[in-house]
């Protein structure tokens, strides 16, 4: 009776570690699909905030971003709280065309924080007839109501 015990013991003991491995498999591989997704929902909305500020849009170009008071933006000048700040901000140091020009990402990485948030690192280039500007950034994207919104930003040039 003992060895018929321990037999299935095992018996249940690889079919426990075998259905473990199975799982992981498949949550891994769900986990690089959704991954992937997010991640070129991610660039879709910076691509959209590069067309906008290029034509120096930019309330579109804010559409990238969480309209709300707790939105935070470090910069040269400290940091700025909320959408409604931001963008006057953008509007004073960016008031024409001239002073917008092309706007261009290059993106280094991005990496998962969590399963609905993801920090982006960079650099931006601005192509303007009133002088060239570059930088680099940081921001963080969050998934907020179906839609990936930038959070935080910290850009330094």
């Amino acid at each position: 009776m003992k060895p018929i015990l321990i037999y299935f013991g095992i018996v249940i003991t690889t079919l426990f570690t075998s259905c473990q491995v199975h799982f992981s498999a498949e949550t891994t591989q769900k986990k690089e699909v959704r991954q992937a997704e997010d991640k070129q929902a991610i660039l879709a909305v910076m691509k959209a905030q590069e067309e906008a500020w290029s034509q120096n849009d930019l309330e579109g170009f804010m559409q990238g971003y969480w309209k709300n008071d707790s939105l935070k933006f470090f910069g040269s000048r400290g940091i700025t709280y909320g959408w409604d700040q931001t963008l006057a901000n953008y509007k004073k140091g960016y008031p024409t065309k001239e002073h917008s020009g092309t706007l261009t990402f290059t993106v280094h990485d991005i990496s998962e924080i969590s399963r609905d948030a993801y920090w982006v690192m960079g650099e931006y280039y601005l192509q303007r007839k009133v002088g060239d500007a570059n930088g680099i950034f940081m921001i963080i994207f969050k998934k907020i109501d179906e839609e990936w919104k930038i959070v935080s930003d910290m850009s330094c040039g």
